[in-house]
């Protein structure tokens, strides 16, 4: 219902069609050296401002002072990327791959909705579609691709304890968690824990079960969790599930397409300081990723993308809160990076998407599609099936091989 406002924003064709079956379409047939495909879900809203900044707007400062890094060559200052843009400094690993042609960013990305909520956004992203459906656009790429059948698992696989609904639906997929990588987020502590610091009852209770965790009373009088001195080199949750990922996707007859998720996004409060560390989780997931891939890295491409951005300007409590475009990234060997992507909309008041947000020019699910024709070498006409609705677009010039 929210979909014609976006549509007509973002300029798309008001053409629909019905989805047809995956076998109608004729894809690549499977092999060895397949490419591969790597969605990250990035969950509660990442502040693209903020991981890739546009310094050289002369507006940004405007509206968000005290949430600027410094420029590029400057004390604890942003990476840069190319004299307009600057990458926060907890992604050094992007920005090595954006040096060496590897990471392509794409601001002022949107999806196809209009929604400020996390969970109708998050079915939307996932969905592809023009109304929440209980598959996803990734699984519907998968049961297109010629090959699936040679393996126990199909092409796809989703990493973690649930399947996101991106890989839900008609193809077989797998699905995998190492034991014990799954912890909650250090951030769920400390809302528990403030949520009961003044029960008499519970906030006692809470804090001796943590203290059995190992959790000291320093850490918990900052509010924060420290994992002991024997665990402080323990690869955290998301960075061994892109170890797991990339080792199997490096199977020569494993999987080809996989689905990671990492939350923390969502940053109302004191955004400087919570945004490092889930930036810092996807730098060094990357990292893992990229190593674990091996020689395989060369024929992968990794799309990073959240529900929507944060708005243009700070709020009282040092945060941001739910805007509409943002960035999404895209990184891998057969990436066409070393520049950042999109059409920057700018930020001056008459140029903000509702006087609040940063407007969309870029459609996600045409990043998508670029790739998916691209790199996965679906056929064009296959992608009114993978995202069923309004005509979508592939994205061009995203990787460099096809």
């Amino acid at each position: 219902m929210l979909i014609p406002r976006r549509t007509a924003l973002l300029g798309l064709a008001a053409s629909w069609t019905l989805g047809r079956s995956s076998l109608a379409f004729a894809s690549a047939p499977g092999g060895p050296d397949d490419p591969r495909f790597v969605v990250i879900l990035l969950r509660g809203a990442l502040d693209g401002l903020s991981a890739v900044t546009p310094y050289g707007d002369a507006d940004l400062k405007t509206y968000r002072r005290d949430l600027v890094l410094p420029e590029p060559g400057q004390a604890g200052g942003l990476l840069d990327l190319g004299g307009f843009y600057g990458l926060h400094p907890s992604l050094r690993t992007l920005h090595g791959l954006y040096g060496d042609g590897q990471m392509l960013p794409v601001h002022a990305v949107a999806g196809h909705y209009h929604s400020r909520s996390h969970f109708e956004a998050q079915d939307y992203m996932e969905s592809g579609a023009d109304n929440r459906l209980s598959s996803g656009w990734l699984n519907r790429a998968v049961s297109i691709l010629q090959g699936k059948t040679d393996r126990p698992d199909g092409y796809g696989l989703a990493m973690g304890l649930t399947v996101p609904l991106l890989l839900r639906g008609p193809a077989r997929v797998g699905s995998y968690a190492p034991a014990g990588s799954q912890h909650p987020d250090t951030d769920l502590y400390n809302q528990i824990l403030a949520l009961n610091a003044s029960d008499p009852l519970t906030g006692p209770a809470l804090r001796r079960g943590l203290q059995a965790r190992d959790f000291t009373d320093a850490t918990m009088t900052r509010m924060t969790a420290s994992l002991p001195p024997d665990k402080t080199h323990k690869p955290d949750a998301f960075t061994q599930l892109s170890i797991a990922a990339g080792n199997m996707l490096a199977t020569p007859h494993g999987p080809r397409v996989a689905a990671l998720e990492i939350g923390g996004w969502d940053t109302h409060t004191t955004q400087i300081k919570r945004l490092e560390n889930p930036l810092a989780q996807l730098d060094r997931g990357m990292a893992a990723l990229r190593q674990s891939l091996g020689n395989t890295w060369k024929r992968t491409v990794v799309l990073a993308m959240t529900e929507f951005g944060r708005t243009v300007r700070m709020n009282g409590t040092g945060g941001t809160d739910h805007g509409t475009a943002t960035v999404a990234i895209l990184t891998g060997g057969t990436v066409a990076g070393g520049k950042v992507g999109g059409t920057w909309p700018g930020l001056r008041p008459g140029q903000l998407f509702e006087n609040r947000d940063l407007a969309p020019t870029t459609d996600l699910r045409a990043l998508a599609a670029g790739v998916l024709c691209d790199h996965l070498r679906l056929p064009a006409p296959a992608i009114a099936t993978v995202f069923p609705g309004a005509r979508t677009d592939p994205a061009k010039g995203l990787v460099t091989s096809g």
